[in-house]
């Protein structure tokens, strides 16, 4: 058994289009896509690229997911900061009820047997939770419980944009990064396993990826390009942004 996956894609479809190419040259059994398919520029295009795959997809949700589909029930998160308000009812108006019933099935994590790797337990950013928020060197003994009580060998994650592969305890816990949003180096971060795990850094156009989102009616197309795509936020940065909020 063997798998990919596909971390926070945020509907970016050309990084997304890149990486099911190098996932078919991988010669998967399996995909699995770890949540934030949304929101994003193009996530109802690359929403329908993963339905259309011609492998297994199995989809866990993450918190984007979540609020999306919670603005298109009518519903307004005072989780989510107002200058994103918009770009949430903007995704929302994409997908049909078929869609988000579909969606609103996706589970908070799955596990998957892989040889070479044991059982691996899949979620978008705690084994708890999908918005909980830890990094390479958040402190091992803030997490401890939280990892070891799955009781399997390899948690991965994603959430926070950032590859990683570090241990907690006797659980080896890997950041799978972001497809469509990665902080650090530029291009599509995604994760391989099985029997190993590889952490993979996918290049591809990013000026005619930046030009395709900013030919969207998506409001946060010329940000998404500019920040996102073209020169995303240093993983310095980051870390030092996620200080203030990660587990203690």
């Amino acid at each position: 058994m063997r798998i990919a996956a596909l971390y926070d894609i945020h509907g970016n479809l050309p990084a997304l289009e890149v990486v099911l190419e190098e996932v078919r040259r991988a010669s998967v059994d399996e995909v699995v896509v770890g949540g934030d398919v949304f929101p994003g520029p193009m996530c109802e295009e690359a929403l329908e690229r993963l339905l259309d795959l011609d492998l297994p997809v199995r989809f866990i949700h993450g918190n984007g997911d979540r609020e999306v589909l919670a603005r298109a029930a009518g519903q307004e998160s005072d989780r989510v900061p107002e200058e994103y308000r918009a770009t949430l009812a903007w995704v929302a108006k994409q997908l049909d009820p078929d869609r988000q019933r579909r969606i609103a099935r996706w589970p908070l994590s799955v596990r998957v047997g892989i040889d070479g790797l044991g059982e691996v337990l899949f979620c978008h950013a705690t084994p708890r939770n999908d918005t909980e928020i830890f990094v390479r060197s958040t402190p091992e003994e803030n997490l401890r419980k939280i990892f070891e009580s799955p009781k399997v060998s390899l948690v991965v994650c994603g959430h926070t944009h950032m590859q990683f592969d570090r241990w907690i305890g006797s659980v080896r816990v890997v950041n799978a990064g972001s497809v469509g949003m990665p902080f650090g180096t530029p291009g599509a971060h995604w994760l391989l396993l099985g029997p190993e795990v590889r952490l993979q850094q996918t290049s591809y156009d990013l000026t005619q990826a930046a030009e395709r989102i900013r030919a969207t009616s998506y409001p946060q197309a010329e940000e998404f390009a500019a920040r996102n795509v073209l020169a995303p936020p240093s993983e310095q940065e980051m870390l030092e942004r996620f200080r203030h909020v990660e587990l203690k």
